[in-house]
C-alpha cells in the first residue's frame, strides 16, 4: 500500500459512511438535494414569487395568483448547483508536535482532511485543497472526480512542515481568490493571536462562505502534565529555548490557553462559524461522526 494512503483509515471511513456534510448557511451549493442555492432559475423546488417584468417568459406566470390579484407574478424556483468544499490545511512547524502515544497534530489533521474529502466525493460534490503556513504552499483546484482523492492525500503526505503560521493573511488571501462561495473547512492548531485568526475568519464570512474550523490540539497542550525541569523550544522558532520548572508556570499556562480557546470560540459564535475542538488522542471516527450528526441537526 502506498504510504500516503495511511490517511484513509477504513475504520474512520466506515464510521462516517452514510453521514452527510450539510451546508448550514446558504452558499453556492447543493449537496445531493440537501442544500438550498441562492440562485433562482425555473426548475427544481419552488422558492418565491416576483412581479412580472417585460421580457419574462410568460410560461412562468402564476395564473392562480393573477386570478386573485389581477396582477402578473412569476414563479421562481431554487436552482440546483454542486457544493464545493475547500479544505485549508495548516502545515506550519507547530503541527509536528506529538506527545507520547499520539500521532502528530499534522498527521491527525491529514486524517481529518482525507476523511472529509472522501465523504464529499461520496456525495458527488466538489473538493479542493490548500496547504498553508505563513503563506499559501500548495493549491489543488476543486474537482468532483473521486479519483482526485488520491491526489489530495498524496499532496498532504509530501508536504513539509517547517515554517511559522500567519493565518490571518492566508485566510484573507484565500477569501479574495475563491471565485465560488462554498464550505471552507480550516484544519489547524491556530497557533496565532486570536484576534488575527478571527480577522481572517471574518473576511471569509464577509465573502459569504460557510466556515468550519477544526481546532486540532495535542492533549499535552490542554492538560500541561509536565512535572520535571524541562527545556522548552518554540513550536515555530526552534532557536527559542528556555529551561523552566513546569509546575511553576502550569496555572498561568492553563489560564492563557483557556483564554485563547474561549476567545476563539466566542468569536466563531458571533460570526456564525462552526468551532470544533478535537485532540489527537480522540478516536477520529467517533469524533467526526458526532460532529457531522450534530451539524446536520443544527441546520
Amino acid at each position: 500500500m502506498e504510504d500516503y494512503l495511511k490517511y484513509l483509515n477504513p475504520k474512520v471511513l466506515n464510521k462516517i459512511n452514510g453521514l452527510e456534510l450539510k451546508a448550514r448557511l446558504i452558499v453556492e451549493g447543493y449537496i445531493s438535494g440537501l442544500h438550498k442555492s441562492p440562485f433562482h432559475g425555473f426548475s427544481v423546488e419552488f422558492a418565491q414569487h416576483r412581479e412580472y417584468v417585460p421580457g419574462d417568459d410568460i410560461r412562468y406566470i402564476d395564473w392562480k395568483v393573477y386570478g386573485r390579484s389581477n396582477r402578473y407574478y412569476i414563479k421562481e424556483y431554487e436552482e440546483e448547483t454542486s457544493l464545493t468544499a475547500y479544505l485549508l490545511l495548516d502545515t506550519s512547524s507547530s503541527m509536528q508536535y506529538a506527545s507520547e502515544g499520539c500521532m502528530s497534530k499534522y498527521d491527525y489533521a491529514c486524517h481529518i482532511a482525507a476523511s472529509i474529502a472522501y465523504l464529499v466525493f461520496q456525495q458527488q460534490d466538489m473538493v479542493g485543497l490548500c496547504t498553508f503556513d505563513n503563506k499559501i504552499q500548495k493549491v489543488l483546484p476543486s474537482s468532483s472526480n473521486p479519483a482526485y482523492l488520491g491526489d489530495i492525500v498524496k499532496t498532504m503526505a509530501e508536504t513539509s512542515t517547517n515554517e511559522k503560521t500567519d493565518i490571518s493573511e492566508v485566510l484573507k488571501y484565500v477569501g479574495e481568490r475563491l471565485k465560488k462561495r462554498g464550505l471552507v473547512i480550516i484544519i489547524s492548531d491556530f497557533m496565532d493571536e486570536a484576534d488575527n485568526v478571527l480577522a481572517g475568519l471574518r473576511h471569509l464570512r464577509h465573502r459569504k462562505h460557510d466556515v468550519v474550523i477544526m481546532h486540532v490540539l495535542d492533549p499535552d497542550e490542554l492538560n500541561f502534565p509536565l512535572q520535571k525541569l524541562t527545556q522548552f523550544e518554540g513550536l515555530e522558532d526552534i532557536n527559542s529555548k528556555v529551561v523552566i520548572n513546569p509546575r511553576a508556570i502550569r496555572n498561568a499556562y492553563l489560564e492563557e490557553i483557556n483564554k485563547f480557546i474561549s476567545n476563539l470560540k466566542s468569536g466563531c459564535v458571533a460570526n456564525r462559524i462552526d468551532y470544533q475542538q478535537i485532540t489527537t488522542d480522540q478516536n477520529l471516527g467517533v469524533a467526526l461522526s458526532a460532529y457531522l450528526a450534530n451539524r446536520s441537526g443544527r441546520r
